[in-house]
């Protein structure tokens, strides 16, 4: 089940989904004949017109370098780009605009903490603790980090339902541990970590916590005071923006303690041959010129997220993870994989007899784009035993029609293969 909604939140809330669907041209398609319907949300969202119009008006009236020019165009680029900060800033409650660094997506931004605080903080014998359902991009780069610093990697099991072993992760905290760095929202089991509860675990033995919210920022509001994290980080194509965008939030005094990721143009304050001088934040961990384009068209994502609210999207993508939950788990010799009580936006299962990747072919036939396969979680997998599983996952665009469409398709994967 999803997170339950407190119906006095719901008053005075209006969510147009026909409108909304009209934002997205891409739905407008066919696809094998029948009409598109996405539920691949999870690994990428569709972009509404306006993100794309903004990419296409850059390049058409405003293309140049940012930060370093005096002209008109350079000028009005920088704008916009850091407007975007702002926006961001405003989105999650940050304190001020140094604690938003771009990057070009969550794993960049969880390398960059791993390089820059590693460097800085990890030394031999020290340890860093992940979960055993974080992406690939938040385990490999703890591992780099571990083997070069000869420091150790500690996993938080978790249960068969899905969810973290809380009670297992207090017993990992030594005063070797580093880091805590942990995903809000499963991207492969849709569960909702109890963040809040772990990092004021953490914090009671003076461990910074890294929250990777790429599953999370889309879908429900977050307040990084109110969590008290150390680091944020999230994806712009996760969010209704363009690839090749991120963004790492981390608390002003850590990001300032910590050395430069990359080294280049507009992190410098000065350089001679004898000595470089490094700059301020945000601009020491964001070396050379940027996705440019991207980055101010992450912006205008944001602006569409909160011209429809984000506690609207919270409401209705609940009752539709609701219905689909239902429905989908009503499916006789469907096995769903990540039975948490508190979940958000995918749901993944296997058919008793049928492999993944047939399912996603059958239903790629009606139109139904899903995803299939380990979902670069080879350790949630092996969890359960599993080669891989199939994957809703559900955007502020998705109807119970389109469920019910889906729901359809699984049953005929039965008529062919068992």
């Amino acid at each position: 089940m999803a997170i339950e909604i407190d119906n006095n939140e719901k008053k005075n809330r209006t969510f147009d989904i026909d409108k909304i669907r009209n934002d997205f041209p891409i739905l407008k398609q066919l696809i094998n004949g029948k009409p598109l319907v996405y539920f691949d949300n999870a690994a990428t969202t569709q972009k509404p017109l306006s993100v794309i119009n903004k990419i296409e008006s850059y390049y058409k009236e405003i293309n140049s370098n940012i930060h370093r020019g005096v002209h008109t165009l350079s000028q009005r680029a920088t704008v916009e780009y850091e407007a975007t900060r702002e926006k961001v800033m405003r989105f999650i409650n940050a304190e001020n605009l140094s604690e938003i660094i771009f990057t070009k997506g969550t794993t960049d931004s969880i390398n960059l903490v791993a390089s820059s605080f590693g460097k800085k903080f990890v030394k031999e014998g020290d340890e860093i603790i992940v979960s055993q359902m974080e992406h690939h991009s938040n385990i490999v780069p703890w591992q780099m980090l571990c083997e070069e610093k000869n420091a150790h990697l500690k996993v938080i099991p978790i249960n068969d339902s899905g969810e973290l072993i809380i009670e297992e992760y207090e017993k990992l905290i030594t005063e070797k541990t580093k880091l805590v760095s942990i995903v809000y929202v499963s991207n492969s089991l849709g569960t909702i970590n109890p963040v809040k509860e772990i990092i004021k675990i953490a914090h009671s033995k003076n461990v910074p916590v890294l929250i990777d919210a790429a599953q999370a920022i889309q879908h429900f509001k977050i307040d990084v005071k109110e969590l008290d994290c150390d680091f944020l980080c999230f994806s712009g194509h996760k969010v209704y923006g363009p690839t090749g965008i991120g963004v790492l939030y981390g608390k002003q005094a850590l990001l300032e303690s910590m050395p430069p990721y990359q080294g280049g143009g507009d992190m410098i304050r000065s350089v001679s041959f004898s000595k470089t001088v490094y700059n301020s934040l945000p601009a020491k961990f964001e070396a050379g010129t940027p996705n440019i384009e991207a980055g101010i068209a992450l912006g205008t994502a944001f602006d569409y997220i909160n011209s429809i609210g984000i506690e609207n999207i919270f409401d209705y993508e609940t009752d539709l993870f609701n219905y689909a939950n239902e429905k989908i788990l009503a499916i006789d010799k469907l096995i769903p994989i990540g039975t948490a009580k508190n979940k958000s936006g995918t749901i993944s299962f296997i058919l008793d007899g049928v492999h993944p990747h047939d399912i996603g072919t059958i239903l790629d036939f009606d139109g139904v784009a899903i995803r299939t396969g380990h979902h670069c979680t080879q350790p949630v997998m092996e969890r359960f035993n599993l080669p891989a599983t199939a994957r809703i996952s559900f955007g502020l665009y998705n109807t119970k029609e389109e469920v019910d469409i889906a729901i359809k398709s699984i049953k005929k994967v039965f008529e062919v293969f068992i």
